[in-house]
């Protein structure tokens, strides 16, 4: 799955990653360390610009916020449980399958965050006790420092509750891809640690590199079989893990220390 991740990057580093041709500059997303559900995010997409007389669509970076609401939802209340989109079942889910047709989006990230359950508290659930797990935060990011690009969707909803010109009256919001993790040995392993993405959790984030990103982005390919085959994982071994503090755990824990390399797990783990 991807819980959380870290966004760092300028906008002005993504218009140049991505080749963008329309952002806001007055649109600004500080840099995140610790990206949780509901907040804003950058995304690049593309679609026409509003108001426009050419309905060509033109690559943008925007800001949405991450959650995807569904158009036809009557309310927001259950973004926080629509921030990953399963690859298998994304173009059948009623959520997900407009948008996967229509609109999809890369989301920038430095890389991910995943956590592994303790030595000492797998063996107490083995035994059946009860006692909240203590968690090894890891972080994932591509190995040669490349801006990691997480497959999305993103979706349009009107609240119905406020006038037209309410500068709150539509939502945009995005949802992550998510795959099977990766079995292979990763790009560059800890030396105590992980040796695979899956020995840390079965799901990660649907990566696309960037041979995929225009057709992905394309909005003019609306055909399921095809997009389903954009959704093929990465080559294997692009991808290093290696232990981070457990203050990322806290939300309100945010700066570039929390992706500080540790020279070893602070929580003891089995591999």
């Amino acid at each position: 799955m991807c819980g959380r991740y870290a966004a760092s990057r300028r906008p002005e580093d993504l218009v140049d990653a991505f080749g963008i041709q329309k952002w806001e500059p007055e649109e600004t997303l500080a840099p995140d360390w610790n990206v949780a559900p509901t907040k804003e995010v950058w995304a690049v997409l593309e679609r026409p610009l509003k108001d426009a007389e050419s309905r060509t669509p033109v690559r943008q970076l925007r800001a949405l916020k991450w959650g995807l609401v569904p158009s036809w939802a009557k309310n927001p209340e259950g973004a926080a449980r629509m921030i990953n989109a399963r690859a298998e079942t994304v173009a059948e889910k009623p959520s997900f399958k407009r948008a996967f047709t229509a609109r999809r989006c890369l989301l920038p990230a430095d890389g991910y965050y995943e956590w592994v359950t303790g030595a000492d508290e797998r063996d107490l659930e083995v035994e059946g006790k009860r006692k909240r797990p203590r968690k090894q935060p890891y972080f994932v990011t591509p190995a040669d420092g490349s801006v990691f690009a997480m497959a999305g969707l993103y979706e349009f909803w009107r609240d119905r509750t406020l006038p037209d010109d309410h500068p709150s009256a539509w939502w945009v919001t995005c949802s992550v891809i998510t795959t099977e993790a990766e079995t292979g040995p990763l790009g560059v392993a800890p030396a105590e640690g992980p040796h695979s993405l899956a020995d840390i959790h079965p799901r990660m984030p649907l990566m696309l590199t960037e041979d995929r990103w225009d057709a992905w982005l394309d909005p003019a390919r609306t055909d399921p079989e095809e997009l389903n085959r954009l959704l093929a994982p990465p080559p294997g071994g692009l991808m290093r893990a290696y232990p981070v503090a457990t203050a990322v755990s806290n939300v309100r824990n945010n700066g570039p220390e929390l992706v500080e390399e540790l020279e070893g797990p602070e929580i003891a783990t089995l591999f």
